[in-house]
């Protein structure tokens, strides 16, 4: 009895979702990759809000937040990457131009799992509104 609660409790622990954000640089990708398959078997939009991930799984929504200048987006990841040193997501297009950062091309910026912010008492309901319509545009 003791021996099945104990694996019970292992298993918990290592399928639980955990809330770890990341936080590093991003960079964003877009004319040259414009229709060409992603990791996830889709044709990459730069329209859409979407993002290639090595720390996040594919089909995860994640919330973006630039830290420079606060500005958020909701990305879904489609693809793998990014493949260059320092950076911890690249976004398409569309979702570096919400954020503000299409003209530097990278920018510091923390990455949230969306399923984490329903737990953050800074998220207003306006905030709800916006990510819900930018869950649209990963569609």
């Amino acid at each position: 009895m003791m021996i099945t609660i104990l694996v019970f409790m292992l298993l918990s622990i290592a399928f639980a979702k955990e809330c770890r954000t990341v936080e590093g640089y991003a960079s964003w990708y877009g004319g040259k990759f414009h229709g060409r398959k992603t990791a996830s078997g889709e044709k990459f939009n730069k329209y859409k809000y979407t993002a290639a991930s090595k720390t996040f799984p594919i089909n995860s929504y994640l919330l973006v937040r630039n830290l420079h200048n606060g500005k958020e987006v909701v990305v879904l990841v489609t693809d793998k990457g990014p493949f260059k040193k320092g950076r911890v997501i690249d976004l398409s297009m569309s979702a570096a131009e919400k954020l503000g950062m299409v003209r530097q091309g990278v920018a510091k910026v923390r990455v949230i799992p969306l399923y984490c912010t329903a737990n953050m008492e800074e998220v207003s309901e306006e905030k709800h509104e916006e990510i819900i319509r930018d869950l649209f545009n990963t569609l």
